[in-house]
């Protein structure tokens, strides 16, 4: 269980997190959003033992994050944003390494993740791609069979075949009781590995949900192809409802549920050639909270 309860970390410039407070249950894969400075990476810091909560708390399988980092790593597996790697070495002794280092003997999930993403970790380091050394970055993260589990961007310069394949990786580790958190800019593969999610802006979680709920909670979007476009604006505004794109005559318009009614009502009085529902996705939730409109 990943627990964080009331932590805040401020750097020198004012910036950081402030009073967060969430939890990762076994067998749960929480999704973790936010645009580049929003505090995802500082959070993560906090989790792996690198930055001290200077109020609250960050703790793994009770085991406080800073005091017992060490004995933390030994359950956890992790793959960074940016993965470095020492270049001088071959992949095959970086994960020798990374065996030893964990007191890891049994190399059966080694092989099987490595068949999983068609990796042979032979040369070195250096000469590899992006994807070659995202792929390591994956076998050396999930091959000692982590009981918690932190993955920031983890598909990043995967093909989208491997990025499939990664889905399901997560989604068996998911199966098998683990604690992932995961951050992503891809919200695709959000939604079909995480059933809560948690949004963070300029510091603060804005938003923490089940999947569901979240996009229940939001906004229905329509699509409206009109006759007459300056008057469908001036209709839809006088009534309330906000165009956020107009494109050749087609209107793109997102309402909350409880004014559904009032909205039909409105267009009844406008000829309308076309009229879609358009299903709201992760990503317009996303966009929508950082817009400044969400609450």
């Amino acid at each position: 269980m990943i627990k964080v309860k009331n932590h805040t970390f401020t750097y020198p410039n004012g910036k950081g997190v402030f009073d967060l407070n969430f939890t990762v249950e076994e067998g749960e894969v929480m999704g973790y959003l936010g645009p580049n400075g929003a505090g995802k990476t500082t959070t993560i810091r906090g989790l792996l033992g690198f930055l001290p909560s200077k109020d609250g708390a960050c703790t793994i399988n009770g085991l406080d994050c800073f005091s017992n980092a060490p004995k933390i790593q030994k359950i956890l597996g992790y793959i960074p944003g940016e993965s470095v790697f020492p270049e001088k070495m071959k992949a095959n002794e970086f994960l020798s390494f990374m065996n030893e280092m964990r007191g890891t003997k049994d190399k059966i999930r080694q092989k099987q993740l490595m068949e999983m993403f068609e990796f042979q970790p032979k040369g070195y380091i250096k000469k590899f791609s992006k994807g070659m050394k995202q792929k390591l970055a994956i076998v050396a993260a999930f091959m000692h069979d982590p009981k918690v589990i932190i993955l920031d961007e983890p598909t990043s310069g995967l093909d989208p075949l491997m990025q499939n394949r990664f889905i399901e990786l997560v989604l068996e580790e998911k199966r098998k009781g683990k604690t992932i958190l995961m951050s992503s800019h891809i919200f695709d593969e959000v939604e079909r590995t995480c059933e809560n999610v948690l949004i963070i802006k300029e510091g603060c979680i804005v938003a923490s949900s089940d999947m569901v709920s979240l996009k229940n909670s939001q906004r229905n979007g329509f699509i409206l192809k009109v006759d007459n476009e300056n008057e469908a604006r001036t209709m839809l505004n006088n009534a309330g409802f906000e165009i956020e794109k107009a494109i050749n005559g087609s209107l793109e318009v997102y309402i909350k549920g409880d004014a559904v009614d009032q909205f039909i009502k409105t267009i009844a009085k406008i000829k309308v050639l076309s009229l879609d529902v358009k299903a709201q996705s992760l990503e317009d939730i996303f966009m929508h909270f950082y817009s400044g409109k969400g609450n």
